[in-house]
């Protein structure tokens, strides 16, 4: 079975997402970001979720996590909670 681990920012509006995404590209760094503006509670841990398995989140979130590059900041990725940045830090 694969397994991830990913970090992630939780914020309510996409236009929000959209502007820590382009500070995080600009050179910012991405648990401080986590630190500052996610309304997640692992955002005191930067971030991180740990490790996981694909069916342990939402469904969108599988989807990014289990699909796309590892390394990479992808979002606005939209669910039930607001609006995420994902990055895969570990797929296997």
């Amino acid at each position: 079975m694969s397994k991830a681990s990913a970090r992630h920012i939780l914020v309510p509006t996409e236009e929000q997402c959209n502007d820590i995404k382009q500070q995080i590209a600009d050179g910012a760094d991405f648990a401080e970001m986590a630190k500052s503006h996610s309304q997640c509670p692992s955002g005191k841990h930067g971030g991180a979720l740990g490790e996981f398995g694909p069916g342990q989140m939402v469904p969108e979130f599988d989807k990014v996590v289990f699909n796309e590059a590892v390394g990479v900041v992808h979002g606005p990725v939209q669910t039930q909670f607001g609006f995420h940045l994902v990055e895969v830090t570990e797929r296997s």
